[in-house]
């Protein structure tokens, strides 16, 4: 396995990290040569980091996927392509629940380059370039590392800082709806999608290889709520409304369906106490070099 990075780390066990920047032609065909099964486009800039640099986060955003559509078309036989779309393809929906075929109408710049990158994978598979599916994600907690550009970087750190004995801030009221999926699920829902035939998604999902991973829909009162009953909770929590991040977590649906992810028998979660659980268990275990390096809230 080979993991392409913009930055330099030790690599996972059994993988080899190359070092470039996934808007460069080269260096993405030098990582994707004849024989390659199956790439997993991960690469983005973030929900704030781009309300701040629009034109950087199309170029990276819709230039780097472009960038690897294109090395995969040149490959003889189509990979499997599974590309990590995001909850903010999806404007305010009021009352409304977000479903697989809900319109989108983004209220942000992230949010945008996430929809279109959806519209390129249904594309490239149309065309038979890659044989595409399209992951889209709520809001993943609990992240390990350090908070990164993310505005919903602060749902991961509202666990995770307590629970190691560190006061946090919540940058939003304690009556924002948020959409989450545990990272257990999240991953386990992008390898299970990843590893679907592609004659499977033709006959479940047609034209469109977009899926809404299950999610759990909740408050951020519900939030706090649950990790207060943990012992281990030491750390205080302060709410210091941010606008700017109130803005961006506001533009997204409070109510989610996962429907067809469900149909093909892709993981949920079962509840925030789950989720905590889980984050304990392995923040016993040593943390790998990725993990401590960088989260990817989104």
């Amino acid at each position: 396995m080979t993991v392409f990075d913009s930055v330099a780390a030790p690599p996972a066990p059994g993988s080899t990290l190359c070092q470039g920047d996934i808007t460069d032609p080269a260096a993405v065909g030098a990582v994707l040569p004849e024989g390659t099964d199956a790439v997993v486009h991960l690469a983005s800039m973030v929900s704030a980091e781009c309300e701040r640099e629009p034109a950087r986060a199309m170029e990276v955003n819709v230039g780097g996927l472009r960038t690897v559509l294109d090395a995969a078309a040149r490959l003889e036989r189509p990979p499997r392509l599974l590309f990590a779309s995001s909850v903010a393809v999806f404007g305010p929906l009021g009352d409304g629940v977000a479903r697989d075929g809900t319109k989108q109408l983004p209220r942000t710049t992230y949010g945008v380059t996430k929809s279109i990158g959806e519209l390129l994978v249904n594309e490239a598979t149309r065309r038979g370039e890659i044989d595409g599916r399209t992951a889209r994600l709520p809001t993943v907690i609990i992240r390990p590392g350090r908070p990164n550009a993310a505005a919903s970087s602060f749902a991961s750190g509202l666990f995770r800082e307590p629970l190691a004995g560190l006061d946090a801030v919540v940058p939003v009221a304690l009556t924002t709806p948020m959409v989450l999926i545990g990272h257990r699920a999240a991953v386990g829902g992008l390898a299970g999608l990843l590893a679907l035939d592609g004659e499977v998604l033709d006959t479940a999902l047609g034209v469109d290889r977009a899926v809404n991973l299950p999610g759990l829909e909740t408050t951020v009162a519900e939030m706090v709520a649950a990790c207060g009953r943990r012992s281990e909770a030491r750390g205080r929590l302060s709410v210091e409304p941010d606008p700017a991040v109130e803005a961006v977590v506001g533009s997204w649906p409070a109510r989610w369906d996962a429907e067809r992810a469900r149909a093909l028998g892709l993981p949920a979660d079962t509840g925030l106490d789950r989720i905590i659980e889980d984050h304990l268990a392995e923040q016993l275990r040593p943390p790998s070099p990725q993990a401590a390096r960088r989260p990817l809230d989104g």
